[in-house]
């Protein structure tokens, strides 16, 4: 009997995985954007807002590649991310020029307005380094700037991102941000539920704990 069992348990294991990658989460959207560095060579009010392919609703991740050639000291790369179709709540992500690197991390909303939350005024980002912003339904709204942790479990009361737009310049007479470059944004959001391993290591529990149950149980009996 105990043999039995073991054999049972090392037959079980190397199937669920193969089982589980065999299923699809259909919850899962990912929307790829190249921005062209041109864009960012206006002002905030001058932005464009654009709307993604997929609506990206409460557990999202975004990375952001900032592949630009700044021609301004004192520009920056703006991505304003906003919640749904109500474009005075959004999450704004800065990314200033060399040789400073200034980042920056603000939100706003109707009841607080506009607050910024992080702000590093030199050495914020590195160029070649992915920035990650992420929010679910558990752990709220984080920030890593390629380097650490910058924003963690700010909760905003559920965020669904369905448009962004760039900017780069403070005023009209700025010259401009970049002349040269791109800023890849990856956008990805599924609800881990779909996923057949979400569930898998309650599946191996349950499994495993009746393997035990039934050893105790032979165990008494002999």
């Amino acid at each position: 009997m105990k043999r039995l069992a073991v054999f049972l348990l090392l037959f079980m294991i190397p199937f669920l995985p193969a089982y589980s990658q065999g299923k699809v989460n259909k919850s899962l959207e990912l929307d790829t954007v190249e921005v062209p560095f041109d864009t960012f060579n206006v002002v905030s009010h001058d932005a464009k807002v654009t709307e993604l392919k997929h609506e990206h609703i409460t557990n999202w991740q975004l990375e952001i590649e900032n592949k630009l050639v700044y021609a301004n000291p004192n520009g920056n790369a703006v991505v304003r991310l906003y919640d749904g179709s109500n474009l005075e709540k959004f999450i704004e992500i800065g990314m200033g020029s060399p040789p400073d690197l200034k980042f920056w991390v603000a939100v706003q909303n109707e009841d607080a307005g506009y607050v910024v939350i992080h702000l590093s005024k030199t050495d914020g980002w590195k160029p070649g380094k992915i920035i990650i912003a992420q929010h679910s339904s558990n752990g709220g709204f984080s920030v890593n700037n390629g380097q650490r942790i910058v924003v963690s479990n700010l909760d905003l009361a559920g965020f669904t991102i369905r448009d962004y737009s760039v900017f780069g310049l403070e005023s009209t007479t700025d010259p401009p941000t970049a002349s040269a470059g791109i800023v890849v944004l990856n956008f990805l959001s599924g609800n881990p539920a779909e996923n057949p391993l979400y569930y898998y290591p309650v599946v191996l529990l349950a499994a495993v704990g009746g393997i035990i149950l039934i050893l105790l149980k032979t165990k008494k009996r002999v």
